[in-house]
């Protein structure tokens, strides 16, 4: 089956994004009505596309997920190459940070673009819309989702565009109403969403079920969290790969273990003026070891370099830290590789996300990579809902079971299980969740959402960096109508 590829065929002005724009609404979406569009099922399908598009600049999400956190440093070439990154990692970043603006305009033109399919949902009829419609709200909700753990308050405006102008009238929506949208999005999806579809890269059921479950346990909704998991575990077609170094290889994307994976490919058309144009994952790039040449990875930016505390985390056994996280100095031993090093230099680098050698052979390889962002893993969904189950105290028996399925995967056997109930096997998950999904962007805001964060991360400021400033020039165009976030 081909994988769903995230690209415009046609030219339709409420598509239309610029990076450098100063507005989250399309502008030129305001001209666009239902009277030239939306005429057919294909029309669907093609909008449908461009609403899968802007998962692909998620990129940047994932990497600023872990460089906020404390798996990882910026990197880069100098202190002050990309600042925005620097800061977010010093957390002195204020609201005027490139990084920060791009995503709230990248999440939001995500919604706008899932927005406009389900503005005219009810323009015609054709078999499938349902499922057309499941996928447009399964989008709306994972961008939102990532607004509200980035930003807190936001606009919440439902199944109708952003259009210029309505920054003067609308205002930021409290998380939880947010909150309340996404879950009935997601409910929708997950009802009316098979577990498998024709064409790889599709929303599934068991993503709506995973997302929303996830939802759920960032407003500490253990019973509900634990409900919709279990529901995935024992019906879903989801499982753990065997072999856990083949997880993040090119040629093991959309197994049986990935729930949810964002798509990327090897064309042209990237550029520095331009990233999420890439239609490859510019974050593989980023990752990427200072100067190499030696044998199986390329070069790259050597951002988001692991910490030394990252490879502690790990036990002395556990065989996924050679996966996880490559040991440059240990490699060039063994290999006779030559690497350079760069800014806050640690030795270590994110081996699930940097290049490979021949994995792009088209444009810049850097900001072409196809290697796909796997969004929601099963073992991650294991830990989910051993982690509801532990803190809602349903029962402990299951979350232990659910917490050694991928310990077991881990270490090939069944010593290393946890046998801890209460707040011991709490902190058991927790260690779990930071080691099996190091490097993947999900440690800063698992650390916020369990109140960890002040005592995981240098600079943080209980009150202020549970979330990050709305950009400034945002808080302008609507005349100074929003209250910044406490702290910025």
């Amino acid at each position: 089956m081909k994988k769903i590829k995230y690209i415009i065929v046609f030219l339709v002005s409420t598509f239309t994004i610029i990076s450098c724009s100063d507005d989250f609404v399309d502008v030129a979406s305001q001209n666009e009505s239902s009277e030239n569009y939306f005429n057919s099922e294909q029309d669907y399908q093609d909008a449908l596309i461009g609403a899968y598009d802007l998962l692909q600049s998620t990129y940047l999400n994932v990497m600023l997920g872990e460089i906020a956190s404390d798996n990882t440093l910026a990197g880069g070439e100098s202190a002050t190459d990309v600042p925005g990154i620097q800061q977010i990692d010093d957390m002195i970043h204020t609201p005027n940070n490139e990084q920060l603006r791009s995503i709230w305009g990248w999440m939001f033109a995500g919604v706008n673009r899932a927005n406009y399919i389900l503005e005219f949902q009810d323009k015609i009829e054709f078999n499938g819309k349902e499922n057309v419609l499941a996928q447009a709200r399964f989008l709306r909700a994972y961008y939102y989702f990532e607004l509200v753990k980035w930003f807190g308050d936001v606009p919440l405006i439902v199944d109708q565009r952003f259009l210029f102008g309505d920054q003067f009238e609308v205002d930021r929506t409290p998380k939880a109403q947010v909150y309340a949208q996404i879950e009935l999005d997601l409910i929708y999806a997950a009802d009316n969403l098979p577990y498998t579809q024709t064409q790889l890269g599709r929303v599934t059921k068991g993503a709506a079920e995973a997302l929303l479950g996830k939802v759920y346990l960032y407003q500490n909704k253990f019973g509900a969290a634990a409900l919709v998991l279990e529901d995935l575990i024992n019906f879903g077609p989801h499982d753990l790969v065997a072999d856990y170094t083949t997880i993040f290889e090119n040629d093991n994307e959309n197994s049986i273990e990935s729930v949810f994976e964002v798509q990327y490919a090897d064309l042209e058309g990237a550029g520095f003026g331009c990233l999420q144009c890439s239609e490859g994952n510019v974050a593989v790039g980023f990752n990427g070891i200072r100067n190499y040449n030696g044998p199986l990875f390329d070069s790259g930016f050597s951002f988001n370099v692991p910490t030394q505390e990252a490879v502690d985390a790990f036990e002395s056994d556990d065989p996924r830290l050679e996966t996880a996280i490559l040991d440059i100095n240990a490699w060039a031993t063994a290999t006779g590789a030559t690497f350079g090093t760069g800014n806050e230099h640690t030795g270590y680098y994110n081996r699930k996300y940097i290049a490979r050698q021949g994995d792009s052979n088209i444009g810049d390889q850097n900001l072409t990579n196809p290697n796909n962002y796997r969004a929601i893993r099963y073992a991650d969904v294991l830990l989910m809902a051993a982690e509801a189950l532990n803190r809602g105290s349903i029962a402990d028996d299951r979350a232990q079971n659910y917490l050694n399925q991928v310990r077991q995967r881990a270490f090939g056997d069944m010593d290393h299980n946890i046998t801890v109930t209460g707040s011991a096997l709490t902190e058991a998950i927790y260690q779990e969740r930071r080691v099996e999904l190091v490097g993947e962007g999900h440690r800063f805001f698992d650390l916020v959402r369990t109140g960890r964060a002040a005592s995981e991360i240098d600079g943080f400021i209980s009150g202020k960096h549970e979330v990050f400033p709305i950009p400034q020039i945002e808080i302008e165009l609507t005349g100074n109508r929003w209250t910044q976030n406490s702290g910025y």
